[in-house]
């Protein structure tokens, strides 16, 4: 029960704001309540559950849960990002075709594992298990967080069924990190928080960052001629 309730707590922050973004497809590009308010509101709800809170949990879960062990929250944080990079390549038409797709994919995690791993050095945070200090954030869930809001982002205004599946597969690996006492809740909020910001923030970018390049190939063109 206390699994279900972790993951529809995640959930809830989310798929309301992963709907309102598909149905404001009109706003391509610029800031809406959808790009701002889940990440802000894990980051914040990660701050919150900071302590007290986190090890409350965490006390319940590792007696409910105490011979709980799973390697698929290693491989399931990749799943929605390479969904989403196999149906560009099957002829899908999502957002970006599949080249913009692969460099959007590999910077939103490179951004969002950046951030994260810099926060794990400087915070050194102990995990519950005690294997080491880099427990705040999870570096897990910002991955899985960050490949399922490149699945929104791609393909959510196809259909909704796609932000769900891919967030939906990001709160499980959320979820499994805490059941194997790998972190604590508060690591997992901040880790989705961060790799939903930082994706956000590339996409919205993007379209800028295109338009530096077609100008910078535009003036190398002249300087030939």
């Amino acid at each position: 029960m206390k699994a279900y309730l972790i993951c529809l707590f995640l959930l809830a922050q989310i798929l309301p704001q992963a709907a309102f973004a598909q149905e404001d497809s009109t706003k391509l590009w610029k800031v809406t309540a959808g790009d701002v308010i889940p990440p802000v509101t894990l980051g914040l709800a990660g701050l919150i559950v900071q302590g007290k809170i986190s090890r409350h949990l965490q006390e319940r879960v590792v007696s409910s849960y105490p011979n709980y062990n799973t390697k698929w929250d290693e491989y399931l944080p990749y799943a929605p990002g390479v969904v989403s990079l196999g149906l560009a390549s099957a002829g899908v038409k999502g957002k970006h075709k599949l080249g913009d797709q692969v460099i959007l994919a590999l910077l939103s995690n490179i951004i969002a594992q950046g951030v994260t791993q810099s926060l794990k050095r400087i915070v050194r945070y102990p995990r519950p298990n005690g294997e080491d200090y880099h427990s705040f954030p999870s570096g897990h869930s910002t991955t899985a967080f960050t490949n399922a809001t490149i699945l929104h982002e791609e393909y959510g205004q196809r259909s909704i069924l796609y932000s769900i599946g891919g967030y939906g597969t990001a709160t499980a690996v959320g979820t499994m990190r805490v059941l194997g006492n790998h972190h604590w809740l508060a690591d997992v909020l901040m880790g989705a928080g961060i790799g939903i910001g930082a994706t956000k923030v590339l996409y919205i970018s993007y379209p800028w960052m295109q338009q530096q390049v077609r100008r910078m190939k535009a003036r190398k063109h002249r300087e030939k001629i």
